[in-house]
């Protein structure tokens, strides 16, 4: 029978004490226990980061991949066998800088696979360098004079390239987020959850005071099946309020697998029978002919 201790690791954890890191990944297990699914139902990929040591902290099926490329390989695996829940977790360096260009994509194929973006505005890992997200003017352990350029804003940069579900919440709202990451995993397509998350050691800007003070839930109302509305709520950020919830969702596209030719005939690739002889004789074709 499955438990919610099913999910627990007995690897060490390296994480700062007091990292809002610690939330996510207990709402990660939290949310998979209440839907219902086992440890083998699920892999875990990741990057590189501080982010992108969580799998390695919950018991799952895991793939610790590069830096930035954590999403080619989920949706390799995804693809090849569809039964399999897919979850990427990585920070929003390695999500909106070294793998923007695998995010934007993943964004147009509309994979069936969930993202959640541990964003503290800060790489972690390397000791508090400016990150994609990060506030113009902050100053870091690196931009002694604080940065130069906007930050991105990947709630809206999601939107605009047409992914499907697109949500924000919080590490301080530990049920709030377990209740998106559910949604998020049920969600037919590409999900998108960013996570703000307060770097304790290297962020001292973007604190969880200062996220307890600006952050507000969506009223029950909002819709956020309208997307002129979620733009505009994708531009809130900052002393007039940061909504959480789910900002954006389209439940009218078609996933990769719907889309395929080969995929939307119901096959699960994996399942195929294996013919190793073919796939040699291939192989001395084009390695061996003279």
């Amino acid at each position: 029978m499955i438990e919610l201790k099913s999910f627990n690791s007995t690897d060490e954890n390296t994480w700062c004490p007091g990292c809002g890191n610690f939330a996510i990944l207990t709402a990660i297990k939290e949310s998979l226990f209440e839907l219902g699914l086992s440890p083998d139902e699920v892999v875990m990929v990741s990057g590189i980061g501080q982010a992108a040591k969580t799998p390695h902290y919950l018991k799952a099926n895991v793939f610790n991949g590069l830096h930035g490329r954590a999403l080619p390989p989920a949706q390799a695996i995804k693809i090849v066998n569809k039964k399999l829940n897919v979850i990427v977790v990585s920070g929003d360096g390695d999500t909106y800088g070294e793998g923007g260009n695998h995010f934007l994509h993943n964004i147009r194929r509309n994979v069936d696979i969930v993202q959640l973006v541990n964003n503290n505005q800060i790489y972690g890992l390397t000791k508090g360098q400016a990150s994609p997200t990060t506030a113009r003017g902050q100053t870091t352990s690196m931009q002694f004079e604080g940065t130069y350029t906007d930050p991105l804003n990947p709630l809206a940069v999601a939107i605009a390239a047409g992914a499907t579900f697109v949500a924000r919440s919080f590490s301080g709202e530990k049920e709030h987020l377990k209740e998106i990451i559910k949604k998020a995993i049920n969600h037919k397509g590409y999900a998108l959850v960013d996570i703000l998350d307060p770097c304790i050691s290297f962020n001292k800007v973007n604190t969880f005071k200062w996220y307890k003070d600006r952050v507000y839930k969506l009223d029950e109302n909002y819709n956020p099946k309208d997307k002129i509305k979620a733009f505009e709520k994708a531009q809130e950020f900052g002393d007039d309020g940061i909504p959480i919830g789910i900002i954006y969702l389209d439940e009218t596209k078609k996933t990769y697998h719907e889309s395929h030719p080969v995929l939307q005939s119901g096959i699960n690739i994996i399942d195929k029978k294996r013919e190793p002889e073919y796939a040699q004789k291939l192989l001395d074709k084009f390695l061996f002919n003279d």
